[in-house]
């Protein structure tokens, strides 16, 4: 059930369908390489949500592309938020999807570069008292889902346009991949901070030095039916998560007690 399709008269009765249950998926627009559009997580985020909401009911917030990719700035298209209005952003949006009667907000990850954003967010869930809960979702493929994926992609399945992304596109928007388009080998990691990530140390130009071209991996392997296979999957993996928040009780109860102990002692 996607927010913005629904009428106001329907939207009470999607939240009850959804157990109060509203999937985010946070993407951004930025380079995929010469071949895929700016959109490519938007479009996989959406269809991984929809193929989820189609196995446990939930309503999926209309796109959010606000979010963290200020390491792409150098390049066309890209459409980077102040990391202060990107948080007040996210914080905004989860109160008014919970004031709209849904109490459990799931934010799907749709893109790499919120790995720290997501659960930093949600860690700042505790700085105020709040009636509702964030879950991140980072829920793992199943051992057989694995295989099966291992089994059908030649690379590694955590690529940026490479082949698994590619696939995805191809399965759901393939009129705007462009498979002749692909530079071969301009998806290898440069390598330029191997000193600096050899000895455990963190910086923020880490993507940069690796990948100039915002292209990781290879895309020349990828086809729709691996996407779709990757899709399924992926689609699997949220509803079992979304199941199980669906029946969960004592995050909400812990959150409060938190904060009632907090406040009086």
């Amino acid at each position: 059930m996607r927010w913005e399709e629904l009428t106001s008269d329907q939207f009470p009765e999607a939240v009850k369908q959804a157990q109060g249950v509203c999937l985010v998926p946070l993407s951004v627009v930025e380079r995929h390489g010469h071949h895929l559009p700016m959109g490519t997580d938007t479009f996989i985020g959406r269809e991984i949500c929809r193929r989820a909401a189609e196995i446990e009911p939930a309503v999926i917030f209309p796109d959010f592309i606000f979010t963290q990719i200020l390491e792409a700035q150098h390049q066309p298209g890209t459409i980077a938020i102040e990391p202060e209005l990107m948080l007040k952003l996210l914080d905004n949006i989860c109160r008014e999807i919970a004031r709209n009667g849904l109490k459990k907000i799931v934010l799907v990850m749709a893109h790499g570069g919120n790995a720290y954003l997501a659960p930093f967010f949600a860690q700042t869930q505790l700085a105020t008292p709040r009636d509702y809960v964030v879950y991140v979702a980072q829920p793992p493929f199943s051992a057989d889902e694995e295989a099966a994926l291992r089994a059908q992609f030649t690379t590694s399945l955590g690529d940026h346009a490479g082949e698994t992304e590619t696939s995805a596109v191809l399965a759901v928007r393939p009129d705007l991949v462009h498979m002749d388009r692909i530079v071969a080998g301009e998806g290898k990691p440069q390598g330029r901070l191997n000193h600096i990530n050899q000895v455990g140390a963190y910086t923020s130009i880490w993507w940069y030095a690796d990948y100039p071209h915002h292209y990781s991996d290879d895309a020349q392997p990828a086809t729709a039916e691996k996407g779709d296979l990757y899709l399924t999957y992926r689609a699997s993996a949220l509803a079992r998560l979304v199941r199980v928040v669906k029946d969960d009780q004592e995050t909400l109860r812990l959150q409060n007690e938190f904060f009632a102990r907090r406040t009086h002692g």
